[in-house]
């Protein structure tokens, strides 16, 4: 089995354990909030793959190769993917719905490819390029629902007092930062680009993947801790929180983090850009998936059809260059 064979069988499985943990996010979300069900997900990141290396470790029977400048790296790109892109995501998610926020995760291949080629010397051919244009191209339209590029009226605030007329609060700048579609959503890209990237270089030195997305994990952890809010009822909450719910925050936390894993060790075989572009095509399951397993959802367009046969095809450009 030659290595390119590899990388895309491991990128693929990637897809498949997130798109099962997209679809079982639906069902866990009105179950728990939404920010408690991904702090169990994360801490179930933590220890499934503590697990799986102490595993790891019983089967080689050997010790770990230290490499301490690769271990950070796997650390940072743990702050960059597991806490930032996924806080800029789902931030985008609430407050501007899944489509207008997942259409911006398209730019992440192109954003991994730009800096793979300026910092890691990463070159990919012509043919390459143009197939991942098409296979983002057809993402795109998967994505787009209609309304997207509507402008979105701006909110604010009013108070009154009796016999005098409203007075307009102007946001403050992070209220307008954090109204803004486009730093949401192209933050999270970007973070999540900026995490590939760190996570590609550092397996390339060091064939340590299940350790790297441990340690990440781990960080991603402590900062959700530091800084999410809500911390000092964290224990009663979770002592509320519904027992099936929690069990799907439980899968979600096990598929999310062997998707990791799989997408780590597959940027030792493929070019970490289509790495990336390979499992971020999980529009292309989640949505007649979604379609077929709740029925309230939207139906599947002509623009979608169109959209997932680009992708497919460049996909198979450049499987097949």
């Amino acid at each position: 089995m030659s290595d390119a064979l590899v990388g895309y069988l491991l990128s693929a499985g990637a897809l498949l354990l997130f798109t099962t943990s997209t679809l079982v996010t639906k069902a866990a979300s009105s179950r728990i909030q939404l920010g408690l069900g991904f702090l169990i997900a994360t801490v179930v990141n933590v220890g499934f793959s503590a697990l799986a290396f102490a595993v790891q470790l019983a089967v080689q029977g050997r010790s770990v190769q230290w490499n301490a400048q690769a271990f950070w790296l796997f650390v940072l790109a743990g702050a960059f993917s597991t806490y930032l892109g996924r806080w800029f995501f789902y931030e985008s998610v609430v407050r501007f719905g899944p489509a207008r926020a997942s259409i911006f995760q398209v730019s992440s291949p192109l954003f991994a490819a730009l800096m793979a080629w300026l910092l890691l010397g990463e070159r990919l051919t012509l043919l390459v390029a143009g197939g991942m244009a098409m296979a983002i191209g057809g993402l795109v339209l998967v994505s787009y629902k209609p309304g997207f590029f509507s402008r979105r009226q701006a909110v604010v605030n009013t108070v009154s007092s009796p016999g005098s007329p409203p007075m307009t609060i102007k946001p403050t700048v992070h209220e307008r930062l954090l109204r803004s579609a486009l730093l949401l959503g192209l933050g999270s890209s970007l973070a999540y680009a900026i995490g590939n990237v760190l996570r590609g270089a550092a397996v390339r030195d060091w064939n340590e993947p299940i350790l790297g997305a441990l340690a990440g994990a781990v960080c991603g952890l402590v900062l959700h801790l530091a800084f999410s809010p809500g911390k000092r009822g964290l224990v009663a909450r979770l002592r509320a929180a519904s027992r099936s719910g929690a069990g799907l925050y439980v899968l979600i936390g096990v598929c999310t983090i062997s998707a990791q894993v799989c997408v780590i060790s597959s940027m030792r075989y493929i070019p970490l850009a289509i790495a990336t572009l390979v499992t971020l095509c999980t529009p292309l399951l989640v949505f007649p998936l979604s379609h077929l397993l709740f029925k309230d959802q939207e139906d599947i367009t002509a623009a979608t059809l169109l959209g997932s046969a680009m992708t497919l095809i460049g996909i198979f450009i450049i499987v097949m260059r």
